[in-house]
């Protein structure tokens, strides 16, 4: 099969498109035929070596954590999926042909959404509403910070957190305060105007999405105690601060997955495509996904 794939560390010329032995499916997995699969920063970052002392990988190796597609083939002891079914899953070796995967990875795609539009749901639905329901867990009429809401995962956290009833508070730049207004939340601050900060009120907790200093500026806000929840690493100075830290990566779970996948269709969740680039052309397409501000680009076959 053609896959993309990355022969060493460093920048997007570190990948190639080339012939790779195609996976075969074991029992419990799920063979798929790929439409599409999506870029994620955790891409760019195993790319450049950002996470090769918590991420080590042997090259040549193909990236890409979700995608969707349809099935060609399950192993024994699959019930749940059978050739035909349109999926979208949790995987590794996405940017491929073919890609393999346990069938706890996979969830159908609901009819009435477009199937390569959903390779761009799986890891960022799944983290944001992981940070929220397992990691973070508000409760009812706590006050809670969600840090890049307008990206992916941060729209995600959003929707889970509305649902448990909690006092939503967003973060974002300036420049997309006006946007941010539309999720229809309690409250919004601009992370990168100090001012603005100090107007927060106390937070029960913080969901952050995009660490640094937008992250560091709103700890004072947080109650003694309070819960820093993060899935971008550990954050500096929030425990010295007396605040719970908690940190995560994100799981596949197909079950949550299918239910993302019928908010996706029905609307109530959005998770906005900025571009699609064909395969072949990953280099340009992680460029412009690495560059930040846009939605979701996707790889399509």
């Amino acid at each position: 099969m053609k896959a993309v794939v990355l022969k060493a560390y460093g920048d997007v010329d570190a990948l190639a498109v080339q012939d790779m032995p195609e996976p075969k499916v074991g029992p419990g997995e799920v063979k798929v035929r790929v439409t599409a699969a999506s870029i994620n920063p955790v891409d760019w970052k195993i790319r450049r070596g950002d996470l090769k002392s918590v991420m080590p990988v042997r090259f040549p190796t193909i990236l890409g954590r979700d995608v969707s597609g349809e099935v060609i083939e399950v192993g024994t002891g699959v019930e749940a999926f059978e050739p035909g079914d349109r999926v979208m899953g949790l995987v590794n070796a996405g940017y491929a042909e073919t890609v393999v995967a346990p069938t706890e990875a996979w969830a159908k795609v609901p009819e009435n959404l477009d199937l390569r539009d959903a390779a761009a749901l799986p890891l960022v639905t799944l983290t944001g509403v992981q940070l929220i329901e397992e990691v973070v867990q508000p409760g009812q009429g706590q006050t809670l910070l969600i840090t890049g809401a307008l990206g992916a995962v941060g729209r995600a956290a959003v929707f889970a957190a509305k649902a448990r009833g909690v006092k939503i508070w967003v973060g974002v730049r300036s420049s997309q305060v006006a946007e941010a207004r539309k999720l229809g939340v309690e409250g919004v601050v601009a992370l990168d105007d100090l001012s603005d900060v100090e107007k927060l009120p106390t937070l029960d907790a913080v969901a952050d999405t995009v660490g640094g200093m937008a992250l560091t500026r709103v700890l004072d806000r947080v109650k003694h105690g309070g819960i820093v929840g993060s899935a971008v690493g550990e954050p500096k100075g929030a425990k010295e601060k007396g605040l719970t830290v908690r940190t995560f990566f994100s799981h596949t779970d197909g079950r949550r997955l299918a239910q993302l996948g019928e908010s996706v269709a029905k609307g109530d969740l959005v998770i906005p495509i900025s571009k699609t680039f064909p395969m072949t052309e990953a280099k340009d397409a992680q460029k412009l996904a690495e560059k930040g501000g846009v939605g979701k680009v996707l790889l399509v076959n």
